[in-house]
């Protein structure tokens, strides 16, 4: 279905756009600009929207806000934020009476002129998403980075050709109720994540899926060989296939061999014109066994579609995405590093298996019913210094204490990011490195992850 379609067939129907956050308003302000009845519901009053509310009024938006913004919902059309579940009573009864339920993704995927890419996973979504999106700019493609990474896309739908390409990254809450999948679709790993939300883990892992569960056979579905869930799609895939592995060859996609020219570890490609060596290790800026995955599923993505010299010259270069692993500053020999983007335990290991070197660890946020017996080993391998500050110190405390080998590893609790930066600095000699990862949301004191890195970033940056 064409975009202007779209927008047509809704003229003389009534929508419902439900959370009027920044992933929603240019969806507003579209729909409102071609006619289309909108009311924006949102849980916040109309204090809290503040000037907002009367410029959406003034252009013809009502409003639904409060407590009971999800009652009697009676729009033809329902868009949903990715926030709030599908089956929720509200919806499912106005899904009952008659009306749609969508979401801006869900219908980007359908109007989008030009062939998507997208990426999810549990760890590494949104760095693979941005070394794609990249590689494809730096082989002169026009790109549409969106989804849970970048911008709204739909608003912008329009204005789309079919030569350009369009890159997502997608959250399992974006994936739950989809019914179409991109033509080139990434599994990064899966491991528990965002149990607070779904009803367990297979729940998650059957949102995840959708990405790749209603392509085409002329479609291509990337999945890591060496995640047992990921390695479980194999064979499932209606499209062709391709994998990534560390540890093993791989008939097509992306694997680590010798070069045999003495460049040490490489990453090589497999497909049907044979096999070549694409990137040595030793050309890779990002630290992290973690990151070489992600430019494994990276090169399966694009090949074919970006040259092998591009993507070297990339990888020299690229020092990764604010919030994860992200170098702060250097002061007095001691290495400060933002991982704000670890709100979960398996990206907290990931980081710290980033570093040879026992790190002081800064840790702890808003837990997501998710277990953290995982953690505690490899804090003990790689932490001389825990640093506890939020409502899941307890529990990553105890899954230290608790693992076979703990050994007294000295652990400290602070009231917040001062107390836990001077702390450190305090702590820190000349050689050591001071790292963020929370392994946890930032719900219990911050708006979201960005805003945790930010205030980390400048507190490390006022040390004198």
């Amino acid at each position: 279905m064409k975009f202007k379609e779209y927008l047509s067939s809704l003229r003389d129907k009534t929508v419902a756009v439900i959370g009027i956050g920044v992933s929603n308003r240019p969806l507003i302000e579209l729909l409102l600009s071609r006619g289309v009845a909108v009311t924006a519901c949102d849980r916040k009053d109309r204090a809290a929207l503040g000037a907002l509310a009367e410029e959406l009024e003034g252009k013809g938006c009502r409003l639904r806000l409060g407590p009971d913004y999800l009652k009697d919902l009676t729009e033809d059309v329902i868009f949903r934020t990715p926030g709030i579940r599908p089956d929720l009573p509200e919806l499912t009864a106005a899904v009952e009476r008659g009306s749609v339920l969508t979401s801006e993704m869900e219908v980007f995927l359908e109007a989008c002129p030009c062939p998507i890419i997208a990426v999810t996973g549990s760890d590494g979504k949104t760095t693979t998403t941005t070394i794609i999106a990249e590689l494809l700019r730096a082989a002169g493609k026009t790109v549409h980075l969106g989804g849970n990474i970048g911008h709204p896309l739909l608003a912008e739908t329009g204005s789309m050709t079919t030569a350009d390409i369009a890159v997502l990254e997608l959250s399992s809450f974006q994936l739950m109720t989809m019914t179409r999948s991109p033509h080139i679709a990434v599994v990064t790993n899966l491991a528990p994540n965002h149990l607070d939300v779904h009803r367990d883990y297979a729940e998650y892992i059957s949102a995840k899926e959708n990405i790749f569960t209603h392509q085409g056979t002329s479609d291509i579905a990337v999945f890591n060989a060496d995640n047992e869930v990921t390695r479980s799609f194999m064979g499932r895939e209606k499209g062709r296939l391709r994998v990534f592995s560390r540890r093993e060859t791989v008939e097509r996609g992306a694997w680590l061999a010798p070069d045999g020219n003495g460049e040490g570890p490489t990453i090589w490609i497999a497909n049907e014109s044979g096999r070549r060596p694409v990137l040595p290790l030793a050309g890779i800026k990002l630290p992290g066994v973690h990151n070489v995955e992600n430019y494994m599923a990276a090169i399966a993505a694009v090949d074919g579609l970006v040259s092998d010299e591009i993507i070297r010259d990339f990888a020299k270069h690229f020092g990764g995405v604010e919030h994860r692993i992200e170098l702060v500053r250097e002061l007095d020999g001691v290495r400060y590093y933002n991982d704000s983007i670890a709100s979960s335990p398996s990206r907290t290991i990931a980081g710290l298996n980033s570093f040879p070197e026992k790190v002081i660890l800064i840790a702890g946020g808003k837990d997501k019913g998710i277990s953290y017996d995982s953690l505690g080993p490899v804090v003990n391998d790689h932490v001389k210094l825990l640093i506890l500050c939020g409502a899941t110190a307890g529990v990553i405390r105890a899954s230290v204490e608790g693992a076979e080998n703990y050994r007294g590893l000295e652990m400290v609790d602070v009231e917040d990011y001062h107390q836990a930066v001077s702390l450190a600095r305090s702590r820190a000699v000349e050689g050591d490195v001071v790292i963020l990862s929370p392994a946890s949301t930032s719900f219990d004191r911050f708006a979201n992850f960005m805003e945790r890195g930010r205030v980390f970033k400048e507190i490390v940056n006022g040390l004198k």
